[in-house]
């Protein structure tokens, strides 16, 4: 039996959050914990057929967006794909333990929310991992607790600039231009980034892993008092740091098939 401390990593079927998820779980594994990496099928089924090998410790399942054939791109953020991951990972954390190998945690990537939810409710530690920068998650933060206005009022002015708690003068070249596309609530975006942050402060002091690094963004990381964010990056391959990770060719770091 592998006596590995065991992690399950839950990720949305997108390239820019699937790649720095990946690198997270490849770090992860280096330090001796046993990572299953979910996906949808939809972005699995490529990646395993592209893969020339794959970690000690890293091991991949899915769930079903509607197109595991990768043929179309689905309605990821659906009440039936909400569904899918839902029983995905409660499928696989009842599995796990029965097999007397158990998750003992929980990671998850944004407009998944209910993925902790869902850990919670079998009694496993869950933890948020943001794969933009701390200042991005500042500024959504705040967007949903009370600066919604400021904010909007901005986006679509370079020349003006809004200051946020902990953060330095941000312009509206700065600011997600999401935040000004009406749209983005039809589609699901913001209602789901709205759904999260409502979770994180219903929590008491919860920890959020975050793709920067201290000397790169030291302020953002303590501009919101409620959340504990900790920098986990940069998550990006080793072969555009140092190459010295000889399990990422460079002509394949990050799943660059995607």
């Amino acid at each position: 039996m592998d006596d590995r401390v065991r992690l399950l990593l839950v990720t949305f079927p997108v390239q820019g959050q699937i790649n720095p998820s990946l690198q997270f779980a490849k770090r992860l594994v280096k330090m001796g914990v046993s990572v299953t990496f979910v996906m949808a099928f939809s972005a699995l089924n490529r990646i395993t057929k592209s893969a020339s090998s794959t970690p000690q410790g890293l091991t991949f399942s899915g769930y079903s967006d509607g197109y595991d054939d990768g043929s179309k791109l689905a309605d990821p953020m659906g009440k039936e794909t909400m569904a899918n991951v839902s029983k995905a990972v409660e499928e696989l954390i009842k599995s796990e333990a029965e097999r007397g190998q158990p998750f003992i945690h929980v990671v998850y990537t944004t407009f998944l929310p209910w993925v902790g939810q869902v850990a919670r409710a079998l009694n496993v530690p869950s933890t948020f991992l943001w794969i933009q920068p701390a200042t991005i998650l500042a500024v959504y933060y705040y967007f949903f607790n009370g600066d919604r206005d400021a904010i909007r009022s901005n986006t679509n002015n370079p020349t003006s600039a809004v200051e946020l708690p902990g953060l330095p003068l941000l312009t509206g070249n700065d600011l997600p231009s999401i935040l000004n596309d009406s749209s983005a609530f039809d589609w699901g975006a913001l209602p789901l980034l709205e759904e999260h942050v409502g979770i994180l402060n219903d929590e008491t002091n919860p920890k959020v892993l975050v793709n920067t690094f201290d000397a790169l963004e030291s302020g953002a990381l303590r501009a919101i008092e409620k959340l504990n964010l900790v920098a986990v990056g940069p998550l990006i391959p080793s072969a555009f740091l140092d190459g010295k990770d000889p399990r990422v060719a460079a002509t394949d770091a990050g799943c660059g098939v995607l």
